[in-house]
């Protein structure tokens, strides 16, 4: 019996040398995917581009499910064809659904697919009760303090202008394309994109296939992942797929609620809502979140270091890690969010209806129809109907972009030549784009807007004092003017 314990004590020992060895070995070959590059010379902005974007927020160009303010999208397009007049004369462009913008940039060498760049001219709205806690209007465009204040600044506005800016530039600077460049701007990204959907058509209709998208979703953040102390900019692959399930209970008989059954609607559906909230969707540390961690992680401290170049033996560490923040939860795996109920006319009444609607956002690799089956396995109820809703929005995870790429690596390369102190990196969009509805078109699609943030930043976007400091306004130009040059010449 004691040589068989001595054995098993050998075996324990050995095993754990070669899994130490193993561990040791991997973090030791784990290394850096950036791009080797000379950083290159800041160009000198014009003061007037600032002017432009400040002149581009006075005008409220709010979307709503109703319709939008017609006369702001007017405004803003008189505005726009006047202070952009070499990209209005000299490319080919075309309205649709109204608003929306298609441009086109003939290259020279037709042979060669174009690039197609994305933004939208849209911006959610502004609660009246918040209005008295902006530093400056939301659509008064004031620069003061270092940045440029007002709602679109960030999302999406500002990146629209700048990439009308680069255009310009490079226009006024003689500049042709090798490849041909599409430019196409939404005016209603913030309610479904129909006139993305509209302009995604014509390009399929015309054949057109570009070698990479690229749309808004990600960018470069301070303090975005703990052990790394140099900004991460972020390149979406993917972005999350979107569906809302309606939870119903209707019962045959109410009543007075002096005399309430052991059970009633309203509480039936609140067991249901709080079994999906106990049993969350399983972690996924694959795909965009893999690639995330296989680039960011070479560039951390040695303690992390290694739990990254191991993910074999330490995937279930993270995950049980990654679950306990709401932020990087999101992107390991598909969320349960419940945002409506509804259930009830009156105090004394026992309801025989009870609703709500739970929002779940689709990792990469799971479906709207999986979430579904899994709603209902969890809830466990006959008297629960679980089922999609017309009114709400349904659709799959984005196919997961390729990093070998000439998108990815141009987009790559450009954020390293004017960003060379950021860890560049792959990750997963938990919110939804307009380049959803681009994905028949070209089969590369990134998501990424070259704008440093630090956390008070970042929640401006669709918060309060949504604000763009003007270096950043300035690298942005700068940026895209870069990304152009790499791609086309």
């Amino acid at each position: 019996m004691k040589k068989v314990g001595r054995r098993l004590v050998r075996i324990i020992g050995w095993s754990l040398l070669v899994i130490l060895v193993v561990v040791v070995v991997r973090t030791f070959l784990f290394s850096s995917q950036q791009i080797p590059v000379t950083p290159i010379s800041q160009r000198k902005v014009a003061d007037e581009a600032l002017d432009r974007l400040q002149r581009s927020i006075t005008y409220p160009t709010v979307s709503r499910a109703t319709g939008v303010d017609t006369a702001a999208f007017v405004g803003l397009d008189t505005f726009l064809r006047r202070a952009f007049p070499k990209v209005h004369d000299s490319l080919s462009w075309s309205y649709h659904k109204s608003y929306s913008r298609l441009y086109h940039w003939s290259g020279t060498n037709p042979k060669l697919p174009p690039i197609l760049l994305l933004a939208h001219l849209d911006v959610v709205p502004v609660e009246k009760v918040s209005m008295a806690d902006w530093s400056h209007g939301p659509y008064s465009g004031t620069r003061a303090e270092g940045y440029i204040w007002g709602r679109g600044t960030l999302d999406d506005k500002g990146n629209a202008m700048a990439i009308l800016e680069s255009v310009e530039t490079l226009l006024a600077e003689g500049f042709q394309p090798v490849r041909s460049i599409y430019i196409a701007f939404g005016h209603d990204e913030e309610v479904g994109g129909q006139g993305a959907q509209t302009m995604a058509k014509w390009l399929k209709d015309k054949g057109v296939r570009p070698a990479f998208t690229l749309d808004e979703g990600s960018l470069l953040l301070e303090g975005a992942l703990p052990g790394l102390n140099k900004p991460v900019a972020m390149i979406g692959l993917s972005e999350k797929g979107y569906v809302s399930l309606e939870l119903e209970v209707n019962l045959a008989e109410g009543g007075h609620s002096s005399m309430p059954p052991s059970e009633t609607a309203i509480g039936i559906l609140s067991r249901s809502i709080a079994k999906l909230e106990k049993n969350p969707f399983p972690p996924r540390i694959e795909g965009p979140t893999r690639a995330l961690f296989d680039y960011a992680g070479p560039e951390m401290n040695l303690p992390l270091r290694a739990i990254f170049a191991n993910l074999w033996l330490t995937k279930g560490l993270l995950a049980g890690q990654l679950s306990q923040d709401a932020k990087s939860a999101a992107i390991i795996r598909t969320t349960t969010a419940p945002t409506i109920i509804k259930a009830g006319i009156k105090d004394n009444v026992l309801p025989t209806l009870a609703s709500a609607v739970i929002n779940f956002r689709i990792i990469p690799g799971e479906t709207p129809e999986y979430v579904r089956d899994r709603v209902i396995r969890i809830i466990d109820d006959d008297r629960v109907q679980v089922d999609f809703q017309e009114q709400f929005s349904v659709s799959n995870p984005a196919p997961v972009s390729e990093t070998s790429a000439f998108g990815f690596q141009v987009i790559h390369r450009t954020i390293r030549e004017l960003y060379p102190e950021a860890v560049v990196a792959p990750g997963l969009v938990v919110g939804a784009t307009d380049s959803r509805h681009y994905l028949d078109v070209s089969e590369q699609t990134y998501r990424f807007m070259p704008a440093l943030l630090d956390a008070e930043e970042l929640s401006g976007i669709h918060g309060i004092n949504e604000r763009i400091s003007v270096t950043n306004y300035e690298q942005m130009i700068r940026w895209y003017i870069r990304l152009l040059k790499n791609s086309c010449q």
